[in-house]
């Protein structure tokens, strides 16, 4: 099958790169293993023999169909035709009973949006282990203080631990991407800060890195003036790129305080 522009399509065929990504995940017989754009199936038989159970999603109704088929004899690989965007993985993870681990190499055209879904779902996941740009995955796991440290990390600190596991060149690819890609784990926290709930998290984090180089008292100046910043223990004068998610959150519980 040809890859499909309008789906983001790169198949994984390098075994060196395939048998490192499942060493990484190392699933387990019982695992409720949950595969996002298996396309052609690299990683899909090796996650499926070691699990001895698989659920996939796949938006191409030509490799949902060609998945079927090849596992018509196995009844525990399951295909869900539909888009990952929009799936229901709250239901799934009660249809397994467990939570899920996901998996993927993900179109890097979703793969933002496709995060942020998953963090609502996050209470029925325990872990996640995706394919993306490299650009995106050094955002994900940057310190503060660093040239790719921005919203993308700090909105999803609070509700995963990440790690990178492996750089993963254009050639692993058919066809292969313009990009470098990556591996990352993301391990849901059990208990996530109770800050992580506050509503104006993301209004402050957004508000902050939207204008980077502008201080928090002039970025945050619509949400806290500075003596709010600074009776929250935080600098006025900082920029968004020096504070840690813990920091963002007393900003963000400061402005729900001055809101109600």
């Amino acid at each position: 099958m040809h890859a499909r522009k309008r789906f983001g399509q790169h198949f994984l065929h390098d075994p060196v790169v395939i048998e490192r990504i499942v060493a990484a995940i190392a699933p387990r017989p019982g695992d409720a293993l949950v595969e996002i754009g298996p396309g052609q199936g690299a990683l899909t038989e090796l996650l499926f023999a070691a699990a001895g159970a698989l659920d996939v999603i796949e938006i191409d109704r030509d490799l949902a169909a060609a998945l079927r088929e090849r596992h018509a004899a196995q009844p525990m690989l399951r295909v869900h035709e539909g888009d990952a965007l929009t799936f229901d993985y709250g239901a799934l993870a009660q249809q397994r009973g467990q939570k899920l681990r996901m998996i993927g190499n993900l179109p890097y055209n979703i793969s933002t949006p496709l995060l942020f879904h998953l963090l609502e779902a996050a209470e029925h996941i325990s872990d996640m282990h995706f394919m993306l740009q490299k650009e995106v995955v050094d955002r994900i796991v940057a310190e503060p203080d660093s040239r790719q440290y921005g919203r993308l990390g700090v909105m999803l600190a609070p509700r995963v631990e990440a790690h990178k596991l492996l750089d993963v060149g254009p050639g692993a690819f058919r066809p292969a991407p313009q990009v470098h890609s990556a591996v990352v784990r993301m391990t849901v926290r059990a208990a996530p800060p109770a800050w992580a709930a506050e509503p104006h998290y993301s209004a402050v984090v957004g508000a902050a890195f939207g204008q980077r180089r502008k201080t928090l008292r002039n970025a945050l100046a619509r949400l806290l003036d500075a003596a709010q910043i600074s009776a929250a223990g935080i600098d006025p004068g900082a920029r968004a790129e020096t504070l840690s998610a813990a920091q963002f959150g007393a900003l963000a519980l400061a402005a729900a305080a001055v809101i109600h």
